[in-house]
């Protein structure tokens, strides 16, 4: 029986006040550390209100969408890429695709300006722009047949547009992934452990997809048990690999990859996942892998609430001016491309008009797939940053601080005024069962390091800790894995529509052919920069991860002109600053960090300034003949990287600009009247038509 309607209010209103006393504490105390329950309470607060209020009114009001309405799934079920799927199976897949290492790595490694710039701009972001972005291109892929992106700009803002979008989207894809995989190379080489679990996912989720679909179809809950026991046991078995003898060899020498060994193998899985059926591989297995990354993250909120940890990074650092040991550059615009898929990220606008409209059963739906797994993705952020900021500060800065040799990174963090020894970092690698934790860059190992801490804390053993580190790297590259492999199909239907443009038959979704020569095509093109970032003298990250942010957020832009389009031609001009007000902000953000980062006189900061100072230092070892012939090679490739990413950023401001120019045109024209309005949305067709389609939550058979 529902509460009656004074109650409900009441409860509310305190639930707000609740999370704005929270957040005020948070950003208004100095002084004495802050206590993490205050973050978390007010990410708790936030979450309720967002999800209970503004997603129902988004999409009753500004969506409309409608329950009787039949989705993709339903008229185009072909078995392979249109499969009606369970609800929670959809968000499971949804969720894991979207959650790749920006809530993990990106506030982890922003907590270099304190802990407040990113709280507020997690909890604004995700709520005012991530969910509206998600939700609204879920929505128009969903109302159109299940097309991309691309194809959606170029039906309804035009073919320039939507072919400079396509281009766009492509080349930003490729530079995405590149750094996904990068960072799934980072924290599975030399990590038997990790890779074993990794690697049983495939054939655990392969035999998933067959029971669903064959053995035992609808019987969603059991299947699900069973994997989730299934991957849990070769989680237990990891530290037993090295017990197990094949060939001469144990289990965990077999499986102990170098990084350009390892790298081939991600290519390879992501071929796979790209070309097989989508029930087959990459829904089960992505749905799987939510098991383990909400129930991780669950039990990592659990262990925050239990120890209460205090913050003991500030909430504003001196580092706001651009002066930051981890990263160059100011708290604007760099905190906001840093952190991007805990707030706004261009990525998942690829997911809701790739694989995910493809299975949703219901537009209802969109509220709890597309909102939902959005301010899901938040807590996770929340969660990430107050891991970082719980660790004393000069051990998180000399985990994420390059430099010639230990000493002298922790001689400069010290001198930054966070106090730390060689001998400190020493007891932490050992406790950690790693040989060295200085200078680990690219913010993973500082989210395991701060997880492991937290999870030993609550079972007050320090013995467990080196235990609880390789469970969160392994976590970790679970998390970002499901995004390659869901991010390589829906780049393989880009690049198919590409194809299409030069000969018909090539863009049919459908043709086996087309759709394998599009997948090589796309991994081989992604592969190329996840080499080279596995190669690169500076370890690839530092080189990769501020394209990564900018070409995130650019994606946004995209996403975010295509639905202040489609909200136009609806009608909904009274809403339509739901989607130009996040457009605003990612255009001041990621034009202002990407001319930064081309231009900037610092050579920390812009690439052609580090281009050219590496080019003096290489032309100085070369007169001075000391220089080895190594060390010649590797000023000559950070030269030529340098040189690659400006170009690369360049092009994407270009392209981005340009298909936000025309789309400017488009909206005046609508609005004055002087241009038709042309829906490109399929026919209204009613559920009732189509045999078997009552499979949703509610009625899963």
């Amino acid at each position: 029986m529902p509460l009656p309607k004074t109650f409900r209010i009441l409860g509310w209103s305190l639930v707000a006040l609740i999370g704005a006393a929270a957040t005020g504490v948070a950003a208004l105390a100095r002084g004495e550390p802050v206590n993490a329950l205050w973050l978390v309470v007010a990410s708790v607060c936030v979450f309720a209100i967002a999800y209970r209020f503004h997603s129902a009114w988004l999409v009753a009001k500004v969506l409309t969408v409608d329950e009787t309405r039949a989705t993709p799934a339903m008229r185009q079920e072909d078995g392979k890429d249109y499969v009606r799927t369970h609800r929670w199976v959809v968000f499971g897949h949804h969720f894991a695709a979207i959650a790749g290492p920006g809530p993990l790595v990106g506030p982890v490694l922003a907590a270099q300006f304190g802990y407040l710039p990113g709280l507020l701009w997690i909890l604004i972001g995700a709520t005012l722009g991530g969910a509206v972005h998600d939700s609204i291109i879920l929505f128009c892929s969903t109302r159109r047949g299940g097309k991309s992106l691309g194809q959606m700009i170029r039906d309804e803002i035009g073919p320039f547009a939507g072919g400079l979008a396509l281009i766009s989207i492509v080349s930003i894809m490729v530079i995405l992934l590149a750094v996904l995989a990068l960072v799934v190379v980072k924290a599975l080489a030399e990590s038997p452990w990790g890779l074993f679990t990794i690697a049983m996912t495939m054939p655990i989720a392969l035999l998933m997809g067959l029971a669903l679909r064959h053995w035992c179809p609808g019987r969603v809950g059991a299947v699900s048990v069973a994997g989730l026991i299934a991957l849990l046991a070769s989680v237990a078995a990891g530290p037993h690999l090295p017990d197990i003898q094949l060939g001469g060899h144990s289990l965990a020498e077999w499986l102990t990859l170098k990084k350009t060994t390892l790298a081939w193998w991600v290519m390879g899985y992501g071929l796979l996942a790209s070309v097989l059926p989508v029930w087959l591989l990459l829904a089960p297995r992505d749905y799987l892998s939510t098991f383990m990354k909400i129930g991780a993250v669950a039990l990592l909120g659990v262990a925050i609430v239990i120890l209460a940890p205090p913050l003991h990074m500030p909430a504003v650092t001196q580092f706001i001016d651009g002066s930051g040991p981890v990263f160059a550059g100011p708290v604007f615009p760099f905190c906001f491309i840093t952190i991007a898929c805990a707030a706004v990220s261009g990525f998942h606008s690829l997911i809701a008009s790739g694989t995910t409209p493809k299975m949703i059963t219901r537009e209802s739906d969109i509220r709890v797939i597309g909102y939902g797994a959005m301010v899901t993705e938040m807590l996770v952020g929340v969660l990430a940053l107050i891991a970082a900021c719980s660790m004393q500060p000069g051990e998180y800065f000399a985990i994420n601080v390059a430099g010639p040799s230990e000493q002298a990174v922790v001689d400069r963090v010290t001198a930054l005024g966070y106090p730390v020894t060689l001998d400190q970092m020493n007891a932490l690698a050992a406790d950690v069962g790693e040989k060295t934790m200085v200078s680990r860059t690219g913010g993973a190992p500082t989210f395991a390091v701060g997880m492991a801490h937290l999870f030993s804390g609550v079972v007050g053993s320090k013995a467990a800790l080196a235990l609880w580190y390789h469970f969160a790297i392994m976590f970790e590259a679970l998390f970002i894995l499901t995004t390659i492999d869901a991010g390589t199909r829906v780049g393989r239907f880009l690049v198919q529509d590409l194809f299409g443009a030069v000969w018909k038959p090539l863009g049919n979704t459908g043709s086996a052919a087309g759709g394998a020569l599009a997948s090589i095509v796309f991994v081989a093109a992604w592969g190329w920069f996840l080499y080279q970032g596995v190669i690169d003298p500076l370890g690839g990250i530092n080189s990769l991860w501020p394209i990564f942010g900018v070409a995130n957020q650019l994606l946004a832009v995209l996403a975010l002109s295509l639905g202040t389009t489609v909200l136009l031609k609806m009608g909904k001009r009274r809403y339509v600053w739901v989607t130009l007000a996040p457009l605003a902000w990612l255009v001041a953000v990621t034009f202002t960090a990407g001319l930064m980062k081309i231009f900037s006189a610092d050579p920390r900061l812009g690439f052609l300034s580090a281009a050219k100072d590496f080019s003096a230092k290489l032309e100085a070892a070369r007169v001075a003949g000391s220089a080895t012939q190594a060390e010649l090679a590797r000023f000559s490739h950070l030269v030529f990287n340098n040189h690659v990413n400006a170009f690369v950023t360049g092009s994407f401001l270009v392209l981005v600009l340009c298909v936000v120019g025309v789309s400017v045109r488009q909206w005046i024209g609508l609005l004055k009247g002087t241009l038709p309005i042309a829906m490109r949305e399929e026919p209204y067709a009613p559920v009732a038509d189509f045999a078997g389609a009552r499979l949703d939550a509610r009625d899963p058979t």
